[in-house]
């Protein structure tokens, strides 16, 4: 059973091994959640960092591809809210080899969402070992107007839409977060501050979700840059639709991207 690989990984690791296990989907994290959050998340916590638990879970995220409700949730923003786990999200093969690397060097339970919909796409990997920095975020493409936080296969979404915005003369400067826990509100902050105006583009559904926390932190730190209020993408809140036509609806679109800036830039 997935709780029974998930505790025996995490309890190698915390006996000196650096165990990496997969959790096909991440949907069936509901009966795993015991050993990573009672056990994995707390355990250097509780024992005065005595105990090291070395531990990646590597678990697909992601609709798209008609698998309907129960195998196409994203669910890293629930990973983000429980103290002593790491979590990232590549975008491409080169920080799909990076940060995985990084979470298996890390000392601390970490989780890589891998999203189906990156899994057809190639790019150039280094053949040689490099690894990329945990809780970090990186500029994809540079813009003065209207920052663009994506997450995963959003930040090919946000950058589509950047594209066909740059045509009628927005610049968008699009981020790939990468990172949800630690979130790099530094690099978005910064960004912010150059370019007055932000949209996060999350598939996740929009309650408690990265989108609202990154929108809120904005809100908190630098109100002052901001020439409009923040605003996110998402999904909508309910489970994801089994019909094609309806889930093609339900994701985050370069349309619904595009419609929210121009809305941002006449405000």
């Amino acid at each position: 059973s997935e709780a029974a690989f998930i505790g025996t990984a995490i309890g190698a690791s915390s006996t000196g091994l650096r165990a990496v296990a997969e959790l096909m989907f991440i949907d069936f994290i509901g009966v795993c959640m015991d050993q990573l959050v009672n056990n994995a998340a707390k355990m250097r916590y509780m024992f005065g960092g005595q105990v090291k638990v070395p531990f990646t879970m590597m678990t697909r995220i992601g609709a798209g591809f008609g698998a309907a409700a129960q195998h196409s949730e994203s669910y890293y923003s629930i990973f983000s809210h429980i103290p002593g786990l790491k979590g990232v999200c590549p975008s491409d093969a080169y920080t799909a080899k990076g940060l995985l690397a990084a979470c298996i060097r890390d000392d601390d339970p970490t989780v890589f969402f891998e999203h189906k919909g990156l899994y057809g796409i190639s790019g150039p990997v280094p053949e040689e070992p490099y690894v990329l920095p945990l809780g970090k975020a990186r500029t994809v493409r540079e813009g003065t107007d209207v920052t663009l936080v994506g997450i995963s296969k959003m930040t090919w979404i946000a950058t589509a839409a950047a594209e066909e915005l740059a045509k009628e003369g927005i610049s968008c400067e699009v981020i790939d977060l990468l990172s949800v826990s630690p979130i790099d509100y530094d690099h978005v902050n910064e960004s912010v501050q150059k370019t007055h105006r932000l949209v996060v583009v999350d598939e996740d559904t929009p309650v408690c979700s990265m989108a609202s926390e990154i929108c809120a932190r904005v809100a908190e730190e630098v109100f002052d840059y901001l020439d409009a209020p923040p605003s996110r993408v998402t999904a909508p809140h309910t489970p994801v639709p089994y019909s094609r036509s309806m889930e093609n609806e339900y994701m985050p679109n370069e349309s619904r991207v595009i419609t929210t800036v121009k809305n941002l830039m006449n405000r």
